[in-house]
């Protein structure tokens, strides 16, 4: 960065729908292109879910907050989760009957690759670059990046030892390097799925350094930290929390529900809840969704 490139305006963002107005409002108005966004949580939280859904919706036209675009889903968790995808592309062929009312079939505009290690992801990457450059003259015309998870490459892949950790680093950077490029040149929105470990001890995040805005990230009761670290969360530009808790609520006798000690009735439930950790255009805030065949909603306050 040269001081003189702060005098530059920068492009106007586009935004991408997840295909919910309360979580685009949230989010101020969707995932963001010309930038990586990382959605953190444990498994079974929504991370995937999401990321699905946002292959579709990226397809939709400007004036309906899509990106008018194709998508690639770099999956690196096996297998393929084509029972939910089919769930979700019914979901959005429903949603949209006019746009689908021909015979455009949603799924030619959604790309998908295997990837088994970390150097096997940077490989496609590399060779999606001269694609890219074809990309308005072809259905490629890719306009959201999906990888889903960038974990599951690294904590298999290197070992806890001084060498690879170095060399693990040294791989974020690339990779992350190639996927701002994309994300700057051809107006792309990246979007990576991150797991959690369990944070033991006093310390506010790993090597008692905290990152974001977020003092303490607690899912299904355990008190937890994004995987890979301090450098990785130097590679992405914001970072998106999946909480999943249950909560206990008074309710009516109506639903002969269970009585608690003092004679109540309760309900037991998930609570999933969307937090920001970190972003650039955005306040550390949070909002409660649901996750329904249709797909991921966000739920009034």
């Amino acid at each position: 960065m040269r001081p003189e490139n702060l005098l530059i305006r920068p492009t106007s963002t586009q935004f991408c729908t997840v295909g919910c107005p309360i979580l685009d409002a949230f989010l101020g108005g969707g995932i963001p292109s010309n930038s990586i966004t990382e959605l953190v949580a444990e498994s079974g939280c929504g991370k995937t879910q999401l990321s699905l859904q946002l292959l579709f919706t990226a397809q939709l036209p400007h004036h309906l907050k899509g990106l008018s675009g194709s998508s690639l889903y770099l999956y690196t968790e096996f297998p393929f989760p084509h029972r939910r995808f089919k769930q979700l592309l019914e979901s959005f062929r429903s949603s949209h009957p006019i746009l689908f009312a021909s015979s455009r079939d949603p799924c030619d505009h959604i790309f998908t690759r295997d990837c088994q290690t970390a150097h096997h992801l940077l490989d496609v990457l590399l060779q999606l670059g001269s694609r890219l450059e074809k990309g308005n003259e072809t259905r490629l015309n890719v306009k959201l990046i999906v990888i889903d998870s960038i974990a599951a490459l690294f904590r298999s892949d290197f070992e806890n030892n001084a060498g690879d950790l170095k060399k693990r680093a040294s791989l974020f950077f690339k990779i992350s390097s190639v996927l701002k490029t994309y994300a700057n040149r051809f107006g792309i929105a990246v979007v990576l799925t991150n797991q959690v470990v369990d944070l033991m001890g006093d310390n506010d995040g790993l090597s008692g350094v905290r990152v974001g805005n977020l003092e303490e990230m607690y899912t299904s009761g355990r008190r937890v930290c994004p995987a890979l670290g301090l450098s990785w969360a130097n590679c992405v530009n914001s970072r998106l929390f999946l909480s999943m808790n249950e909560v206990v609520e008074a309710v009516g006798n109506e639903n002969n529900l269970p009585v608690d000690e003092n004679g109540g009735f309760v309900n037991r439930r998930k609570r999933r809840e969307l937090h920001v950790v970190f972003a650039p255009h955005l306040p550390h805030s949070s909002c409660e969704f649901l996750i329904r065949k249709e797909g991921v909603f966000g739920v009034h306050r």
